[in-house]
C-alpha cells in the first residue's frame, strides 16, 4: 500500500491489520526480549512495570492521555499530506510554532477581563501559526525545488531556534532567563481540567474530533478526492484541470494547522507556559505511529495510545529495575523495523503469488 491509498474502515482491511500488527509485535517482542536478556534485565518484570506505570491507576492513565492527544492530532494532520505522497517531517516545528503563537495570544490576554476569549484565541493563533510554518516548507517544495523533508527539518531547527530565543530574551522569567521556560500562566488562562487528574476533557474532545473530520474529508470531500488522484499519479492530474501545487500546499496547512493545536495544548493545557522542549518530540513520534498504522485514519488513535503507554509507562524501568528508560525508544525502534520487514515479507509474498497466478494461467 502506497502513502496515497489511506484504507477505508471495513472489516477486511482491519482484520488484516490486527493480522500484520499481531505479527509484528511478535517480531518487537521477541527483539525486546533478547535485549532485554543481554541487558540482565528480566523481560517479564520489565513488560510488567510497563503496563502498571501506563494504566495501573488513573491518574497514570491520564498521563498517558496527556501524550496521546498531541500524538493523535498530529498522526490526523500528518495524514493529509501523506495521502498526497509529501513526507512532512517539519511537524515537529509545526507544533512549536503553534506553541509560540498560543503563547504570544495568552500574554496578550494577562490583563484582560475576557481571558477566557484569548485561550479560545490561543487555538485559533496557534492553527494558524503551525500551518504558515506548514505552507513555508510546502513553498520551498513546490516553487524552490527543495525536497519537503530537508525543508522541514531546517524548518524545525529554526523553531527550536526561535523558542529558545524568546526564552531567554523577550519573554524570560522576571529577573532570570531558565530552562525551564517562560513564567508560568494565571489559572484563568489554563484550559479547564479535571482537578484530581489534571486532565482536560476539552482536549479529548478536540483529538477525537481532528480524527473524525480528518475521516470525513480524506473519504467524501473532494479535496480528499483530489489529494488521493494526485498522491497517485500527479502528472496525470493535469490532464484532469487539477493543479497539483495548489492541494500539496492545502495539505500542508492542515497538517500544520493540527500540529499547531497540538502545540497550544501543550502550553494551555499541560505546562501552562513555554518550554524549550514543548513539542516532547511527538511530531517525529507521530510519523511512526501513522506509518505502523498503514495510513489507516481509524487505527492511528490505537497506535498512538500503544505509543502513548510506551513512553509513560518506561518511566518506572529506571526506579524498579534500574533500567534506563530509553527502552522505550527501543521498542519504537524495534516496531518500525518490524513493520518494515513484515510489510517488505509480505509484499515479496504477493509478488511470487502474482507471478504463480500468471504461470498457471499461461498453461
Amino acid at each position: 500500500m502506497t502513502m496515497a491509498q489511506i484504507t477505508s474502515p471495513g472489516p477486511a482491511q482491519l482484520l488484516k491489520f490486527v493480522r500484520e500488527f499481531g505479527l509484528t509485535l511478535t517480531v518487537v517482542v521477541l527483539f525486546t526480549t533478547l535485549v532485554l536478556l543481554i541487558a540482565g534485565a528480566p523481560p517479564l518484570d520489565a513488560y510488567f512495570y510497563i503496563l502498571k506505570g501506563s494504566l495501573g491507576s488513573w491518574v497514570k492513565i491520564s498521563h498517558v492521555l496527556k501524550t496521546w492527544v498531541p500524538l493523535t492530532l498530529c498522526g490526523a494532520g500528518l495524514l493529509y499530506t501523506f495521502r498526497i505522497g509529501l513526507w512532512n517531517i517539519g511537524i515537529e516545528g509545526q507544533v512549536m510554532m503553534g506553541a509560540v503563537f498560543a503563547t504570544l495570544t495568552l500574554r496578550l490576554g494577562l490583563n484582560s477581563q475576557w481571558p477566557m476569549w484569548f485561550l479560545g484565541l490561543s487555538f485559533a493563533a496557534a492553527a494558524l501559526g503551525g500551518g504558515l510554518w506548514a505552507l513555508i516548507a510546502g513553498f520551498l517544495k513546490t516553487k524552490g525545488g527543495v525536497n519537503e523533508i530537508f525543508a522541514g527539518l531546517g524548518m524545525n531547527f529554526v523553531a527550536q531556534g526561535l523558542i529558545l530565543w524568546l526564552i531567554f530574551g523577550p519573554w524570560k522569567r522576571p529577573g532570570v532567563a531558565s530552562m525551564s521556560g517562560t513564567e508560568i500562566f494565571p489559572q484563568s488562562l489554563w484550559l479547564p481540567y479535571i482537578s484530581s487528574l489534571r486532565l482536560s476533557p476539552a482536549a479529548i474532545a478536540l483529538a477525537v474530533t481532528a480524527v473524525l473530520i480528518t475521516a470525513v474529508m480524506l473519504r467524501y470531500s473532494r479535496i480528499g478526492l483530489c489529494l488521493k488522484a494526485i498522491g497517485g499519479n500527479s502528472q496525470a492530474c493535469v490532464l484532469y484541470g487539477l493543479t497539483p501545487t495548489h492541494f500539496m500546499l492545502l495539505a500542508m496547512m492542515f497538517a500544520g494547522g493540527f500540529a499547531g493545536i497540538a502545540g497550544c495544548l501543550q502550553v494551555s493545557g499541560v505546562y501552562h507556559r513555554l518550554l524549550p522542549a514543548i513539542s516532547s518530540n511527538y511530531g517525529y513520534l507521530a510519523l511512526l505511529v501513522v506509518m505502523l498504522s498503514n495510513y489507516n485514519v481509524w487505527v492511528v488513535p490505537f497506535v498512538a495510545f500503544f505509543f502513548a503507554c510506551l513512553n509513560v509507562g518506561s518511566i518506572q524501568l529506571p526506579m524498579m529495575l534500574q533500567l534506563d528508560s530509553s527502552l522505550a525508544g527501543v521498542i519504537q525502534g524495534a516496531l518500525v523495523l518490524a513493520t518494515l520487514a513484515v510489510s517488505a515479507w509480505r509484499g515479496r509474498r504477493a509478488k511470487i503469488f502474482e507471478a504463480q497466478t500468471q504461470e498457471a494461467v499461461a498453461k
